[in-house]
């Protein structure tokens, strides 16, 4: 086994310098290179990370070396190449373990290394780790060329220099492409519309908490717009330049939950061919939204919490700590109190997400906004459908007002956008006004009123007097339009006109109570 063309390689590999390469293929031609140069079975490049080599590309070894982490203390090989300045070579018969016994890929199945030799990697001063190269015949590098060794050591370190700035520029790429992605989504809504009490509070607090750096923990149903009020906290913060990086909780399977937060190394699993950064360090200087934290598994809790403790991280396979600034938004439509009573959530955790707790309300204790917000919805069809105009009949305003919408803002929008596409259905021409009736949103078809007031005034006369039966309607009226609210009584109120005081005399003359509700 001897070269043909000690250098014929060496020019490729300073090509590759220049070249736009994924580390990993980088590295790979690297090893390849330094075969054809020197007689051997095998070569790799190992990275030091805390107490451990680990492998980061390796040529005529099996593949499962990639999977291992060899300890430096139990490695005195390894161990003394480390600590070497220049080129180390141990002989034939050396009595010192060879780390790669049994993992040199050879069709024979001969097991043990022989010959062995290496060096440590500088780069920018800075220790990165060593270059090594074993051979199953004894005596294969008598006569090697030292010099020839050391230029390719030299190239090593300029090829995984080459390497981690684009590692670096890919992460910075995909950052920037996230501060991009929060500003160029058209779907996104950058305005949080309401004019209700309730709305213009929460208006108040998401501008305050904007400028403060707490962690927020935004609750509230399905469907209310949680989502909006994290973004807006973001967009109104100083982190505004920087990304907002979103994580499903709910989405995340628990194998993979801690790669996708923390990101790994090559090799630290089946799978991982390349370095990845995970959605902590995509949102390094930014803001992380963990939508629907509730669902997050125990075991990944409290990984959680020991990076939100420390503000350091560490991406699987890896020992290194790694630094981040991120702010901390966490979005939930359960109870994360009864979760924590339950079990189901740590409490720990709990309170370090829950520094400053916003409550988005539902719909329904929204009063007036229903139509502000039907309009915005409206407006939104006219221009994705290219139509003229839409609006809403006077029925269909009032139905708007004394649904309870269990659903929410999200019911509201698909019902408008069912509606709309219900008329044009119906063949309503784009370039006329189109007025939507309850009908259109869903309400149940209702008899004349002239009709229904002759059936109800036919069933209860003549036993009851006028006083009497306004009493019976009023009565069914405020139970229902109660129980439509969810016994809500402030929502109750608003829906039909009343002040809350007012409504609670009638409940109370009425006899109306929370038991017949």
């Amino acid at each position: 086994m001897t070269p043909t063309k000690p250098l014929a390689s060496l020019p490729d590999v300073v090509a590759d310098l220049s070249r736009h390469l994924p580390p990993q293929v980088r590295l790979k031609r690297l090893l390849e290179a330094l075969m054809d140069s020197f007689p051997c079975d095998a070569a790799a490049l190992l990275q030091l990370d805390g107490d451990y080599l680990v492998p980061r590309a390796v040529k005529g070894l099996s593949q499962e070396a990639l999977g291992r982490r060899f300890v430096v203390a139990e490695q005195p090989r390894l161990q003394e190449i480390l600590h070497s300045r220049g080129l180390v070579r141990f002989p034939a018969d050396s009595s010192l373990p060879d780390p790669y016994d049994g993992l040199v890929d050879t069709p024979d199945g001969h097991i043990y290394v022989h010959d062995c030799m290496g060096a440590a990697l500088h780069i920018d001063g800075r220790f990165w780790g060593i270059l090594t190269l074993d051979a199953l015949t004894p005596g294969v590098f008598n006569g090697f060329d030292p010099d020839l060794f050391k230029t390719f050591v030299s190239v090593a370190a300029a090829s995984i220099r080459a390497a981690d700035v684009i590692d670096a520029l890919e992460v910075q790429l995909e950052h920037q492409q996230q501060v991009q992605a929060s500003w160029l989504d058209a779907d996104h809504e950058t305005e949080l519309l309401g004019e209700s009490e309730v709305m213009v509070r929460l208006q108040r607090e998401v501008y305050v908490v904007a400028r403060s750096d707490v962690s927020v923990l935004i609750q509230g149903e399905t469907g209310v717009g949680k989502e909006l009020v994290a973004r807006l906290i973001h967009l109104q913060s100083p982190r505004a330049q920087q990304p907002m990086v979103q994580v499903n909780c709910a989405a995340l399977p628990e194998a993979i939950a801690e790669s996708e937060l923390f990101g790994h190394v090559n090799g630290a699993f089946s799978g991982a061919s390349q370095n990845r950064a995970g959605k902590f360090e995509l949102a390094d200087g930014g803001t992380l939204l963990l939508d629907e934290v509730g669902e997050l598994p125990l075991s990944i809790q409290a990984t959680l919490l020991r990076a939100l403790q420390s503000g350091e991280i560490q991406r699987v396979g890896s020992d290194l700590p790694h630094r981040v600034d991120t702010r901390i938004i966490a979005v939930t439509n359960r109870d994360l109190a009864a979760e924590v009573k339950a079990g189901r959530f740590r409490a720990d955790l709990y309170h370090r997400l829950n520094v400053y707790p916003i409550t988005v309300p539902p719909l329904r204790e929204r009063g007036p906004d229903v139509h502000l917000l039907a309009g915005h919805f409206l407006q939104r069809c006219e221009r994705k459908q290219g139509l003229r105009g839409v609006r809403l009949s006077k029925a269909a305003q009032h139905w708007l007002s004394v649904y309870p919408w269990p659903g929410n803002i999200r019911e509201l929008e698909h019902t408008i956008i069912r509606a709309v596409v219900k008329t044009m259905s119906e063949g309503h021409s784009r370039d006329r006004i189109i007025e939507l009736t309850p009908q259109h949103l869903g309400a149940e078809p209702v008899r004349p009123s002239a009709e229904l007031a002759t059936d109800r005034a036919a069933a209860i006369l003549p036993e009851i007097t006028l006083a009497d039966a306004l009493e019976q309607f009023k009565r069914e009226l405020l139970g229902s339009r109660l129980h439509a609210h969810g016994g809500n009584v402030a929502a109750t109120a608003r829906s039909l006109g009343l002040d809350r005081g007012n409504l609670y005399r009638q409940l109370k003359r009425l006899g109306i109570t929370s038991a017949t509700q």
